[in-house]
């Protein structure tokens, strides 16, 4: 049985906060989405199901964020499509960002590794016994510069979750 089946159970069910009263089952906004990286935490408002996609949901007449599985979500706020839609995008980015590392990274005269990806340039180096990662757009309107004690591949996926997130924000 695949997970949105078992959680869509659960809904039916009235499991968790589904059947409290006093907690909206609608009417709810998705404040945020976040990737645990593995399925830790339970679902604040089916309380049974393991997720690692965790939606934060807000409502205007409950006091608490919960932190909720897609098919919870999808139900609170009444489009399962949007919160399906949410989750694949952070699959996505998850899988790319698994990958980052292993991309054909080049290595500049001055012995640098950079790359150019998403409208991008990246050259990653060593400075003052750290590493730094220096993002600029592919027009040179702006430079990022990306250090706090890290080590090479740290700011390499610093350079990512950088740039993904410039990303969301023109989205």
């Amino acid at each position: 049985m695949s997970k949105n089946i078992c959680e869509e159970i659960l809904i039916a069910a009235g499991r968790g906060k589904w059947s409290q009263a006093g907690v909206p089952r609608s009417g709810w906004q998705c404040v945020n989405i976040e990737d645990l990286g593995e399925p830790i935490v339970t679902c604040d408002m089916c309380e049974t199901q393991i997720i690692r996609y965790v939606h934060h949901m807000k409502h205007p007449y409950y006091p608490d964020m919960l932190g909720v599985g897609c098919v919870c979500a999808g139900h609170m706020e009444g489009d399962l499509a949007a919160a399906k839609g949410r989750e694949t995008s952070m699959k996505s980015r998850a899988s790319k960002r698994d990958h980052w590392l292993s991309r054909k990274w080049l290595v500049s005269q001055n012995g640098n590794d950079y790359i150019r990806a998403y409208g991008y340039r990246i050259v990653v180096y060593e400075r003052d016994d750290e590493w730094v990662a220096c993002v600029n757009d592919d027009t040179n309107s702006f430079t990022k510069y990306i250090s706090n004690n890290l080590t090479s591949d740290e700011a390499k996926l610093a350079a990512f979750d950088y740039i993904m997130q410039l990303k969301a924000d023109n989205t």
